[in-house]
């Protein structure tokens, strides 16, 4: 079957995203030197991260009341006022940020929009991505746009579905294996993994080599090459 509907991730697959997040965990390191070093600071942020993800979702709300969580610890609570507004100052300044589109993104929209249905499926919260989306000027080039929580196989199934389309016509696009492919695969459409320089550690995971499914490209311009390959081969 040919492929008939293309979907592209959001974040570091269609602009920049977790050197922001990269910036801020620098800029806290630097904030509590004092109290704890920069790798122990790190780590246990992860923890702390990988712990609330499932109560506050992703993107920089949650990373940032994990950072004053962290902050808490490292200190034994004795944290100061100054140092948590600072630590908001830092997400305020994140979210304000001006969306940078990847190179080739309008390019790649234009190759293949009109011809094959376009969605965009995006992950985290719901008024970050929003605005990231209506700031980055790519909302008209989708044909629908879906915000999710999480992106899972049961995710995934639901929103294929609600579009009438057949996961065997769908290719999935984004950087992160764990969320972009391999739920993707799973429930028996195409992805194509095409790396970020950064990836979060919560986001990395082996990517499927020997799969059918999976293809592995070196940017996002390839995409309509792989398309018009998918579309020769069906």
């Amino acid at each position: 079957m040919s492929i008939t509907t293309v979907a592209f991730d959001g974040d570091d697959t269609l602009w920049h995203n977790e050197g922001l997040f990269t910036m801020t965990q620098e800029r806290f390191e630097a904030l509590l030197a004092d109290h704890v070093s920069a790798d122990v600071l790190h780590a246990r942020m992860l923890d702390t991260e990988r712990e609330n993800v499932a109560v506050y979702g992703y993107g920089v709300k949650g990373f940032a009341l994990s950072m004053i969580e962290t902050a808490i610890e490292v200190t034994n609570g004795r944290v100061d006022a100054a140092t948590i507004y600072r630590i908001l100052s830092f997400a305020k300044d994140q979210l304000r940020h001006p969306v940078e589109l990847l190179p080739g993104v309008g390019d790649v929209l234009t190759a293949l929009g009109g011809r094959y249905q376009l969605l965009l499926i995006t992950k985290g919260d719901l008024f970050d991505q929003e605005s990231k989306i209506a700031r980055s000027g790519l909302a008209e080039r989708f044909d629908a746009i879906e915000v999710v929580a999480e992106k899972d196989p049961p995710v995934y199934a639901r929103i294929l579905a609600r579009h009438d389309v057949d996961p065997a016509a769908f290719l999935m696009v984004g950087n992160s294996v764990r969320s972009d492919v391999l739920p993707v695969l799973e429930i028996g459409a195409q992805a194509a993994h095409v790396p970020y320089h950064l990836t979060w550690e919560l986001e990395q995971a082996d990517a499927p080599h020997e799969h059918d499914g999976y293809w592995e490209l070196e940017h996002i311009g390839q995409v309509p090459e792989l398309v018009a390959k998918l579309k020769g081969a069906a």
